[in-house]
């Protein structure tokens, strides 16, 4: 796989693949430590998929800033260096319990990853950007997107061995662990890209970086503030972190609108399609970043992950699998969403229930019964399972396309990726009939057909989204434009955690994805409606 690519790609690969080893790890198990009423916060629904979204969109907010500094004064590999090691004590400082070490290990881990993500990412565009290896661009980061997801799926086999043995502590410093893993390898090879990071002198017409702070930055936090407090204890929109979230985006998407207007006859037309692009996939992730509330909680609460016989004992041994009591009286531990029950003996309700037990026939069970189940955020791997199967069936089919000159553009993979991904809905539309509503719990495959085919649409578009940026982006301003991508990524994500706070909310889960459906698919209608222009800007550009 390697021997016709740079050397550099190793290193990245494996870099890049230790960092998501440990976020996905974290990611996993985010929402339920929230939601956790013996060792974690007691959030409900609503409030921890409000955080998460707030969370995972800041993550994905802050590489507009540190691709800048990177460009500008940093350089790539300081920032990369630099940002992997606040992820990592971001990652092990996480398990300290009490909130305002939760917002500073969460602080730490959004302005790590600003500093780490667009320029690992930029990085590989530079090395690719040889003539040797530029045909191989689209290829290079279909593997480096392979990478990101082997740390992604083995990270929750990890996770739930040490969350069910030693506890949450555990599980998030073996986050840590893996970033700082990520660090040294990136070290290692710095003798590969160390020509490749280059920073780009202000050229005419560019604002300085001190304007951008002054015009952009402090703006958006003054605007957040705003957003925060407008309201009083009331909100606009879900919660007043979403609100504040959203007023700061607009001093940032005024810049981008502002660097399209400013920028020469020549270079407009690749800005302007790429903020097209932008725009556009901010649904794609708004959906797709319901892997870690919306669909964590299907697979909690809705998925039969009854394990017995021999499988039950060896994934007992291992402690990938949560033990779940019922009684009909008293409940003293906690059930498959960690969440405690009432203790003081009178008869429970319905509700009170350990949850995994609400919609399933409980005349077989006696008080004092139990059953094991696998992990939860065990779902977490599968589609990062998917990635792994699939990328090198996806690199073969268009290098084989290549070679007869039917490849298809960038912009129009990213097109049936959407519509692809808006597919993917639809399987989870068809496991709620299933399921009667929730009055019955479904197997893990309809998790896995949803998966693997909204995995095959994000092939098509996220690293198909990175080669676009690296095609297309005037050299001046690549990690600027690699950090606009960010942007597109953290509205997505802050609108994923907007929409799965309303799962409560939706008395037929069927209407709740059926919303996700027509949101995805009119994305795609317009981004093909837009195609032919899209391609012919890529053309002009000399690029396909």
């Amino acid at each position: 796989m390697w021997k016709s690519h740079p050397r550099a790609l190793p290193f990245l690969f494996f870099s890049e693949m230790w960092e998501r080893f440990g976020y996905y790890l974290m990611i996993g198990i985010f929402t339920f430590y929230l939601k956790d009423k013996a060792d974690g916060f007691n959030m409900d629904e609503k409030e921890s998929a409000s955080l998460y979204g707030t969370f995972i969109a800041l993550v994905f907010f802050t590489p507009f800033l540190g691709g800048l500094l990177a460009d500008r004064t940093l350089g790539y590999r300081r920032s990369i260096i630099g940002g992997g090691i606040m992820m990592g004590l971001g990652y092990c400082l996480m398990g300290i319990h009490n909130i305002p070490m939760l917002y500073t290990s969460m602080a730490l881990v959004i302005i790590g990853n600003g500093f780490f993500k667009p320029n690992i990412s930029t990085l590989l565009g530079n090395v690719y950007s040889t003539p040797e290896y530029i045909a191989r661009k689209d290829e290079g980061y279909n593997i480096f997107y392979m990478g990101i997801n082997l740390g992604g799926f083995i990270c929750n086999f990890f996770g739930a061995v040490l969350l069910n043995t030693l506890g949450w502590a555990a599980a998030f410093a073996a986050a840590g662990v893996g970033m700082f893993i990520g660090v040294v390898i990136f070290v290692i090879g710095t003798r590969h890209y160390k020509d490749f990071d280059t920073r780009k002198p202000l050229q005419p017409g560019d604002m300085p970086l001190g304007r951008i702070i002054a015009l952009v930055i402090v703006p958006a936090l003054v605007f957040g503030a705003i957003g925060w407090f407008i309201k009083g204890e009331d909100s606009i929109f879900d919660s007043n972190s979403t609100d504040a979230f959203i007023f700061a985006c607009i001093p940032v998407l005024l810049f981008y609108t502002m660097i399209m207007v400013r920028s020469n006859k020549a270079e407009r037309p690749a800005v302007a399609a790429m903020l097209a692009v932008f725009a556009v996939v901010i649904l794609f992730w708004a959906i797709f970043k319901q892997n870690g509330s919306a669909l964590n909680t299907w697979a909690s609460r809705y998925t039969e992950r009854h394990v017995e016989g021999n499988v039950g004992n060896v994934l007992s041994r291992l402690r990938l699998t949560d033990t779940v009591y019922y009684k009909k009286s008293t409940v003293t531990l906690t059930d498959a969403q960690f969440r405690k029950v009432r203790q003081d003996g009178q008869e429970m309700t319905g509700e009170e229930y350990p949850a995994y037990f609400r919609n399933m026939d409980r005349s077989a069970l006696a008080d004092g019964d139990y059953v094991k189940t696998w992990s939860p955020s065990l779902s977490q791997s599968i589609n990062p399972f998917w990635v792994i199967v699939l990328t090198p069936l996806l690199v073969a089919l268009f290098s084989w396309m290549r070679r007869r000159g039917k490849a298809p553009t960038t912009t129009t993979k990213i097109a049936f990726g959407l519509l692809i991904s808006a597919l993917s809905v639809l399987v989870m539309v068809a496991a709620v009939k299933a399921g009667n509503n929730g009055a019955e719990k479904v197997q893990v495959w309809w998790l896995f057909g949803s998966y693997g085919v909204i995995t095959l649409g994000e092939l098509l578009l996220s690293p198909m989204g990175l080669s676009l940026v690296s095609r297309l982006s005037p050299v001046r301003i690549t990690s600027l434009m690699m950090g606009g991508w960010f942007v597109s990524t953290s509205i997505g994500n802050k609108l994923s955690g907007i929409l799965a706070s309303q799962w409560d909310a939706y008395d037929d889960k069927a209407d709740y994805f059926w919303l996700n459906f027509i949101l995805l698919f009119a994305a795609a209608i317009f981004l093909f409606i837009i195609l032919k222009w899209l391609n012919k800007v890529m053309r002009e550009k000399g690029v396909n």
